[in-house]
């Protein structure tokens, strides 16, 4: 049957992957992305592709219509199951660096997507837009739809054993810690279990088996409000640290022995040092959103701080293509990717956390909170949504760039308009939507960090009141 051109929901093609609700998200469309996807591999000579799924309950019947379809076109598939999205990219590194995953990461069980990486590369924009428009033409054109069957979520035990034995080798404990882990339902938790249990840990376990409802909220561990039962626990059961892994496992955040919350770019200074003292004057990667205390702290180890767009595909690819000049990278969001000679030169939320176990069991501070003591905490905003009234966000952009002479501030256009002075920064960016701006916000003290949301209020106050008006307001 022909299908009217309008359904086909553009929109959900993104800069880093594809995603959106699943009344959009239609078996009949993951149908199109998985010829689209087929088309793509086939033109890179790619005949092998592995398969994996989230914990999400149409994530399995989305998987078998990409597997379906990829056999149909004569690729062959290695289906993962169910699994967290590093255990995809550990087994796709092993067959030419091709993988595909269904998930939508940290959103809401409203939501699916699928991400994939070709030839050892994380898919670009440009890839992306090249799936969605051989995918709308496919949707066109579709005379028989795969039947949409209810699948059971499958965990396969072989392939959970080989990526334990690899993060086994790889981490090393010192002593024995005391963790709480909280998987938030999705599909990392079983693998951060297991691999505390083998590496002698005493482990609390809180949500960390797989279900696709989230019965409490959606599996973002960025959200401070999510990890109270988290910070709850490790104060309760007095335990040396505890971490939360999102929906699929690429992101985390971690809470030092109090139940504080570690903010990213603070974690993030810390795996530099680590990596740095091994490897000095290596660059470290960061993103756009990270807080000036990263550039200074990198500076001080003895690296060469370099920053990035966001997108932890362009963090990826960066490191991948660096020669191994830049020893780790992280971003704002909770992605962290080490290529110290150790990591596989991807994010994975899991051996984030287990190479930060290893610094502190091997360092002569007792207490996590001590390794951040030379790291100082930041005043700043979490990333916030403001409308653009109905404005172009790229015009909005080009007028406060052409207004930022008026203050005494370094200017950055690698994504968005970035504002660095002596003491903290300022960034707006357009969503990854269009349909809203994003701001964020640093300083080194409340006061400062006031004054900075000012002056960008100020750039902005004559010709776009209402957007000047929002900033003010911005937590």
């Amino acid at each position: 049957m022909q299908l009217n051109k309008n359904d086909f929901p553009a929109h959900i093609f993104r800069a880093y992957d594809i995603r959106g609700k699943l009344d959009v998200l239609t078996p009949a469309v993951v149908q199109a992305i998985a010829e689209a996807l087929s088309q793509q591999y086939l033109q890179h000579r790619v005949m092998t592709v592995v398969l994996g799924y989230d914990a999400r309950l149409t994530s399995p019947s989305y998987a078998e219509i990409l597997q379906q379809t990829f056999k149909k076109n004569g690729l062959n598939v290695i289906e993962l199951g169910c699994c967290s999205t590093p255990c995809l990219y550990f087994f796709a590194m092993q067959h030419g660096g091709n993988g595909v995953m269904v998930t939508a990461s940290h959103n809401p069980k409203s939501d699916n997507g699928v991400k994939w990486m070709c030839q050892g590369d994380p898919s670009s924009p440009e890839q992306i837009q090249q799936v969605a428009l051989s995918a709308q033409q496919h949707y066109q054109q579709q005379q028989c739809a795969i039947p949409f069957v209810d699948q059971p979520h499958q965990f396969i035990e072989s392939y959970k054993t080989e990526y334990l034995q690899y993060l086994q080798r790889d981490i090393h404990l010192a002593r024995p810690l005391k963790v709480v882990v909280d998987g938030l339902y999705g599909s990392a938790g079983q693998y951060a279990v297991a691999i505390l249990q083998r590496l002698g840990c005493q482990v609390i376990a809180l949500r960390c088996e797989a279900n696709g409802e989230f019965p409490e909220h959606a599996p973002d561990p960025s959200t401070a409000k999510h990890l109270e039962k988290l910070c709850h626990t490790v104060r309760e059961q007095q335990a040396d640290l505890g971490f939360a892994l999102d929906g699929d496992g690429d992101r985390v955040v971690m809470v030092d022995e109090t139940g504080a919350i570690l903010r990213a770019d603070r974690l993030l200074c810390l795996f530099a040092k680590i990596c740095l003292e091994q490897q000095p004057q290596r660059e470290v990667v960061f993103d756009v959103k990270c807080s000036s205390l990263v550039i200074q702290q990198i500076k001080h180890y003895g690296g060469i701080p370099h920053m990035l767009r966001t997108g932890s595909t362009f963090l990826r690819k960066y490191i991948a293509h660096s020669k191994g000049q830049a020893v780790f990278g992280g971003e704002y969001a909770g992605h962290y990717v080490f290529n110290d000679g150790r990591g596989k030169g991807y994010d994975d939320g899991l051996y984030a956390a287990l190479r930060a176990m290893e610094y502190l069991a091997q360092s002569p501070a007792q207490k996590f909170s001590a390794l951040f003591v030379q790291i100082p905490e930041r005043y700043a905003t979490e990333d916030t949504y403001i409308r653009t009234y109905q404005h172009h966000p790229v015009e909005v952009l080009q007028d406060i760039e052409q207004q930022s002479h008026k203050i005494a501030a370094h200017l950055t256009k690698i994504d968005g308009v970035r504002l660095d002075f002596d003491d903290g920064f300022g960034i707006i960016r357009a969503s990854n939507t269009g349909e809203y701006l994003t701001v964020r916000f640093d300083a080194s003290s409340a006061s400062r960090l006031n004054e900075i949301r000012q002056n960008f209020a100020y750039l902005l106050s004559e010709k776009y009141p209402e957007i000047a008006h929002d900033i003010c307001n911005a937590q």
